[in-house]
């Protein structure tokens, strides 16, 4: 391995610095939220639907900007349901109040939230939409913060009240009335992401904005993604909890300059320089009267998957028009540059390093001496070490690392505290969920593990999974393949045992972004055809409830087509960014086809060739043994 790959980083550009101390932990473990506050919030809720005259109060788990991770001042349905998943909704009513998560967090929303007040719905097959329209009554009033909401889920909401001749009723935040100790809106400084690691320039990434949003027949383009904003100008920030985003709307025209709304403070004298260069910059509270004052006479477009249902009235009530697509940053985003590949491979090398010296030094420990927080300490504090001395720096972690022993495992995004600590038992599994953000990359990796003597029955699923992940790792496609058309193939081993998993085979990955990037996915759901250059997780998974979990999670990325020797279309494949060991000890051997064999014989081989350069002779030696031919 070419050391030198590590040995040029550019440290001439203005470089994020997320903490001053290098050993401070990105994550701690006490819990956020408390069940016990849940009948209390409920009442002080119910006292100011009755003053604003509101019969419902929908309650989703966004902001304004619709990320998946909030800001603490944004967490409203974690402050009113102790549930602090990444994904739910919450309708309240006088006498009935109920939360609605997706197939991740059933167990975990159960536990979390207090059972006697709110109802667990499942929020994939009864959204609170489809809820409305059955459980509730004419001329109900129904309450929403058109900021939380986007262009297009306000029509669904309107479309549910009006089909039974209740009313959707737009109004200021009822739980801000009530949240008596909110946290401030986070203002932290940016920084510029260096062409070493970007690839493009902003002004050309604008010139290409510029082009389709005349192909769109609009005026400009109203922005409120944060990763599209972060990745549109290459700055990054640090206003969101693991992902280098800044809070921020941009105003794009096809001609004139663009407006970036910020708050002045995140700017020093570099910064203020670059931008100045790019765009107008403008206080956020500019926002709403320049919005007003440019829609006159115009069109504006605006992704309505994204941007505040608030904002499309703004343009409207101004005597502006709507021009609804799909954000147009997204694509873009996704579709990798050389620059952003290489990056991320460098990001993957160094993590798989820190993850493999960690895979290693858990083995030395003797079954019952760890817990899952020393666990996720000891990776954190390996993958800081692993960066600076492979000449980088741990920016920060991808997201609170899942560190599940037993049947913690079992919890899909479980995230350990001080209360739920638990220690890895002898005989068991642990299912460790992770990632680190690096100036280059941002990576996401699972690994499950035998403690000890592994059940026989989870040496049989591990396998099954194992299938399904080398399935994604193999497989060829031709141009146009979304990612539901491969989802089976993750699937169909599990399937064929009567098993499943509820959740999606594969999200999209950020260049120091986002660890969930759209619009590309593998699962039931996704529509987006899968080009090269995109970074996709594969992760297929089964958990047994009050038992353990079992995921295999590497990141892929898709490769340019090419014409094999007897074929008649050009076919993509996958190439793989992760280089970790997979547990021998869960695998049957005799369940696996010879390809599958040969598949994890050749990963294995090259796991070993790409980290031993980078490992001390103890580690050498266990990974001598963790990747045997089998």
């Amino acid at each position: 391995m070419d050391r030198s790959l590590f040995e040029q980083a550019d440290h001439s550009a203005p470089i994020a610095t997320f903490r001053e101390d290098p050993h401070v932990m990105f994550q701690n473990f006490e819990a956020s939220t408390k069940s016990e506050t849940v009948a209390e919030r409920i009442a002080l809720l119910r006292k100011e639907m009755l003053r604003a005259e509101i019969d419902v109060f929908l309650i989703p788990h966004s902001d304004t900007h619709q990320n998946e991770y909030l800001p603490p001042n944004e967490e409203r349905l974690a402050w009113i349901s102790s549930f602090d998943g990444s994904a739910g909704f919450a309708v309240v009513s006088a006498d009935r109040a109920v939360l609605f998560v997706d197939g991740r967090y059933t167990i975990q929303a159960n536990s979390q939230t207090d059972t006697s007040i709110f109802d667990i719905e499942d929020l994939v097959a009864t959204p609170p939409s489809k809820w409305i329209e059955k459980n509730l009554g004419a001329d109900t009033r129904v309450g929403f913060d058109p900021w939380l909401f986007t262009i297009s889920q306000k029509k669904t909401y309107e479309n549910a009240a009006e089909k039974i001749d209740a009313k959707l009723v737009s109004t200021e935040n009822l739980i801000d009335r009530i949240w008596q100790d909110r946290p401030a809106e986070p203002i932290t400084p940016i920084s510029i992401q260096p062409m070493d690691y970007a690839g493009v320039e902003a002004s050309q990434k604008l010139a290409d904005l510029r082009q389709k949003i005349g192909e769109s027949e609009a005026d400009m383009i109203l922005i409120s993604d944060l990763a599209s904003i972060a990745w549109l100008f290459n700055i990054r920030g640090s206003d969101i909890i693991h992902t280098p985003i800044t809070i921020a709307f941009a105003l794009i025209p096809v001609d004139g300059k663009a407006v970036l709304f910020i708050h002045p403070e995140k700017l020093d004298e570099p910064t203020t320089a670059y931008l100045a260069d790019l765009c107008e910059v403008r206080a956020p509270d500019d926002l709403q009267p320049v919005l007003a004052d440019k829609s006159k006479g115009n069109k504006v477009y605006c992704s309505s998957s994204s941007v505040p249902a608030h904002l499309g009235d703004v343009i409207t009530e101004a005597g502006g028009e709507i021009v609804t697509g799909s954000d147009l940053v997204a694509l873009p985003r996704a579709i990798k540059n050389e620059v952003e590949l290489e990056g991320a491979k460098s990001a993957h090398l160094r993590d798989g390093v820190a993850v493999t010296q960690f895979l290693a030094w858990l083995d030395r420990q003797t079954p019952g001496t760890i817990d899952e927080i020393s666990a996720a300490t000891q990776l954190e504090n390996l993958r800081s070490e692993t960066a600076r001395r492979m000449n980088s720096e741990l920016m920060e972690i991808s997201f609170d690392t899942i560190s599940g022993s037993g049947p913690n495992g079992a919890i899909v995004h479980y995230r350990v505290t001080r209360q739920t600590n638990a220690m890895l038992l002898d005989n068991s599994l642990y299912l460790v969920d992770s990632g680190g953000q690096y100036r280059d990359g941002t990576t996401d990796i699972t690994r499950t593990v035998a403690i000890g003597t592994p059940p026989k029955q989870a040496i049989t699923d591990f396998t099954l999974v194992l299938k399904g992940q080398i399935a994604i790792s193999t497989a060829r496609f031709p141009a146009g393949t979304r990612g539901v058309d491969l989802d089976v193939l993750a699937r169909n081993a599990l399937w064929k045992q009567g098993l499943d998993y509820a959740h999606g085979t594969g999200h999209g990955v950020g260049s120091f972004l986002s660890v969930h990037e759209g619009p590309q996915s593998i699962s039931r759901r996704s529509m987006t055809p899968l080009k090269p250059g995109m970074i996709i997780s594969n992760e297929p998974g089964m958990y047994r409830e009050g038992k353990y979990g079992i995921r295999i999670e590497n990141l892929i990325y898709v490769e340019p087509a090419q014409e094999l020797a007897e074929g008649n279309v050009p076919v993509h494949s996958f190439g793989n960014l992760t280089w970790v060991p997979i547990d021998l000890r869960l695998v049957n051997p005799d369940l696996l086809v010879n390809e599958e064999q040969t598949w994890l014989n050749d990963y294995h081989a090259q796991v070993r060739e790409m980290l031993t350069p980078w490992l001390d002779p103890a580690d050498t030696e266990w990974l001598e043994q963790a990747t045997r031919q089998i």
